[in-house]
């Protein structure tokens, strides 16, 4: 098998079996931050597993306007890509590496044998769909319930390396949450006057964290 995985749960508990069953048959794929890994409309043809860096996953409307669904780190799977393989669908949004990654992708037939034979691999299987199901319906209670303003709070705060440091453009900040820049610019400038953050081009940096969560928490005692 591609040793790689040996690293990452559950496939350290798999069956010597498995392990036959993979050896020779898993390809590792690396990627330059922002190459495009699937695209919508793509036949799917195996199940992708993140072994290093970030992986983005987004929608994007017909005028360019594009929203982060969710992100992949290292031992994540591609759901979206799990779903497509078991129901013989068109890959629904797009993928982008959001770092520099690696990638190990097992093959459809490999993937659905490893999923009848290793509790591991259903594990895995089962927890990535519900683990979906509850980030989407999460983003879509934060799109109707909240305001631009504590969706970009929140984002600052979840997203910052370090637990203080968020190192992206206004644009790529813009096309995470589904806005424009210009919206993000205004509310910068806005976080920046009241303390909140300091910010230059590419990075933001959190110097008021409580009053951040603070405008989160509001937020949700509001629904």
């Amino acid at each position: 098998m591609a040793y790689a995985l040996d690293g990452l749960e559950p496939f350290r508990s798999m069956s010597n079996g498995a392990r036959r069953l993979l050896q020779g048959r898993v390809t590792t794929k690396k990627t330059k931050c922002s190459e495009a890994i699937l695209q919508m409309g793509q036949r799917v043809s195996g199940a992708y597993v993140v072994l290093a860096g970030r992986l983005r996953v987004f929608t994007q409307t017909s005028n360019g306007t594009e929203a982060t669904l969710y992100f992949l780190d290292p031992g994540d799977a591609c759901v979206l890509a799990l779903n497509c393989l078991f129901n013989d669908l068109l890959y629904p949004a797009w993928v982008h590496a959001e770092t520099s990654a690696e990638i190990a992708v097992i093959p459809g037939p490999v993937y659905r044998a490893l999923f009848d034979s290793e509790p591991g691999i259903r594990d895995l299987t089962i927890k990535a769909l519900s683990g979906l199901v509850y980030r989407l319906m999460e983003e879509l209670e934060q799109v109707h319930a909240t305001t631009h303003r504590e969706r970009l709070a929140r984002f600052i705060v979840t997203q910052a390396s370090g637990g203080s440091v968020l190192r992206m453009t206004q644009q790529q900040i813009a096309g995470h949450l589904g806005t424009t820049r210009e919206v993000i610019a205004r509310l910068m400038q806005e976080f920046v006057a009241n303390g909140l953050v300091r910010s230059r081009r590419g990075l933001v940096a959190i110097q008021d964290m409580t009053a951040l969560r603070r405008m989160i928490t509001s937020a949700g005692l509001r629904k």
